[in-house]
Order: structure tokens, then C-alpha cells, then sequence
């Protein structure tokens, strides 16, 4: 499995590309809102940190479109901003309109905001690229589904699609873990959330249980 970071914050993707090994970058427009940032100017610096043409950044069409037109020319717009790019479109009507278009143009989609099966099985049928489902946004509004991403995952492999489950919107180390252990392609996390998941309060206990007993060896 892939992990990718959720965020816009140059330092935190430069931390995690060098440190980490990040794999990938999602972003939204809450993201850029926290880096004071617009997407074109994202663009052109994470551009310059981008380790290979493997690593993909997603990037967000402007939300207040609603037509499908509307949406596929921005989609290309920002597609042309580099080869990196996948582009986030959201999973509606137009959306799914839309993906039929920037496919044809070669255009690779990250179709996100979705939250049912039959969202994830259009995106796939289209030929999505990457297919985000949110699972945070849905547990913290009381909508607890453990079989959501399972379901995905299963109905997507059924029918040998292409493309590949980006789990978004993850909120602790439960949600990496079950994403991994259902076959989820790619996690995107925080990077706050990374930290706490590299990390364990186990892991220093034993520290300090063996570095008891160095010392008390080599003192």
C-alpha cells in the first residue's frame, strides 16, 4: 500500500518526502486555505520538489463549478500545470461527466467527496485513476460503516478496474490499518496523523525498559 500525505504545507511535504519516503500528495482547497495559497501557485512550487515521475500530486478543481463543461476545462487547465498532476474531480452528475472527457484528453482524475459504493463503482466504470472515499467525515457525523472501504475494494477488484482506492479523510491509525488489511491501493493521511503512526508509547516503554538495563550493564 501507498501512503500519501494530505496536506499543502510545502515543509511538511518536503519533512515527508525526505524523511518518509511519502509516496504521493493530496491536496483540497482547505489545504491551500491553511498554506495561504492559491492552487496555481501550489502548483508552481511543489512542482520543484517532486523526487519522480511516479509521485503524483492531486489537485482540486474550484468547487463552485457545477456544469460539466465548466469543470473539464478547468481539469485540463490544471492538468497542463504539470505531468505530475492527477486531478480531483468530485463524485456528482457532472463530475462523472466530466471524466468521460478528461479521460479522452488524457487527463488522469482523482474522483473525490465519495461516499457510497455506486460513487465509486461510476468512477471506476469511467476510468478514474484514483477513486477517494471518505471515511472520516463520515465517522465524525455518527455514519460508522466498517464495511465501506471493504466494499469498495471488493467491488472495484470484482470487475478488474483499473483504477486504484485512494481511503481519504483518515482520522487515526485504525483507519491506515484497515485500509491496508482490506486492500485498499493508497492512504492519504495528515501529517500529524503520520507522526502518531510512526510513533508508539509501546515502542518507548521498551526503549526505556532496555536502556535500563544497558546501563545497568555498562555503568
Amino acid at each position: 500500500m501507498l501512503f500519501f500525505l494530505d496536506s499543502a504545507k510545502l515543509d511538511e511535504i518536503e519533512y515527508a518526502i525526505t524523511r518518509w519516503k511519502i509516496d504521493g500528495v493530496t491536496t483540497n482547497p482547505r489545504h491551500l486555505m491553511n498554506a495561504g495559497m492559491k492552487v496555481e501557485e501550489f502548483a508552481q512550487k511543489i512542482i520543484k520538489m517532486i523526487p519522480s515521475l511516479d509521485f503524483t500530486v492531486s489537485l482540486e478543481v474550484n468547487p463552485h463549478l457545477k456544469e460539466s463543461e465548466e469543470i473539464f476545462q478547468e481539469a485540463v487547465k490544471l492538468s497542463k500545470l504539470g505531468e505530475n498532476f492527477v486531478i480531483k474531480v468530485p463524485a456528482t452528475e457532472a463530475g462523472f461527466e466530466a471524466l468521460v472527457k478528461l479521460k479522452k484528453e488524457g487527463v488522469k482524475v482523482n474522483v473525490t467527496l465519495v461516499f457510497n459504493l455506486v460513487q465509486a463503482l461510476q468512477a471506476a466504470k469511467l476510468g478514474a485513476f484514483y477513486i477517494s472515499p471518505f471515511v472520516g467525515w463520515k465517522e465524525e457525523r455518527g455514519d460508522i460503516d466498517p464495511n465501506f472501504i471493504p466494499t469498495v475494494v471488493k467491488a472495484i477488484k470484482n470487475y478488474h478496474y483499473d483504477s486504484k482506492i485512494l481511503v481519504a479523510a483518515t482520522r487515526s491509525v485504525r483507519h491506515i490499518a484497515d485500509a491496508a488489511l482490506c486492500g485498499a491501493d493508497i492512504v492519504t493521511c495528515s501529517f500529524d496523523l503520520y507522526k502518531k503512526a510512526f510513533e508508539n508509547p509501546y515502542t518507548e516503554m521498551g526503549l526505556k525498559i532496555f536502556s535500563d538495563s544497558w546501563d545497568s550493564i555498562y555503568r
